[in-house]
């Protein structure tokens, strides 16, 4: 495949989980660090997203995501295009040193 041809998808993983017991908090910590580890980022709280290359990346992600689905709380995975992704807009009010420090993110596949 020509380089040309690779088309990059963002998925992004939106979830509500609870945290009332101490076993909840465990449960969602680990959801936590399993995203972090396959590669997503915090985009804001129990926001996440990660770059795919192509359709195979996304379905890939998504099956390793179902198998770790947390018995409780309910989870939303989401996908779009890169050119889509770039027309987000983030607004702030006052911004934090976390949002410049996730401006300067680079993304290496």
């Amino acid at each position: 495949m020509r380089y040309e041809e690779i088309r990059y998808m963002w998925l992004f993983v939106f979830f509500d989980l609870p945290v009332g017991s101490k076993q909840d908090r465990k449960v969602a910590t680990g959801f936590r660090k399993f995203l972090l580890d396959d590669g997503y980022f915090m985009l804001q709280w129990s926001v996440y997203a990660r770059i795919c290359r192509g359709q195979d990346g996304v379905d890939k992600h998504l099956s390793h995501l179902t198998r770790r689905l947390p018995r409780r709380g309910n989870i939303r995975a989401l996908q779009v295009t890169d050119r889509q992704y770039s027309r987000m807009r983030t607004m702030i009010g006052k911004v934090s040193r976390s949002e410049k420090e996730a401006g300067r993110q680079l993304v290496l596949l």
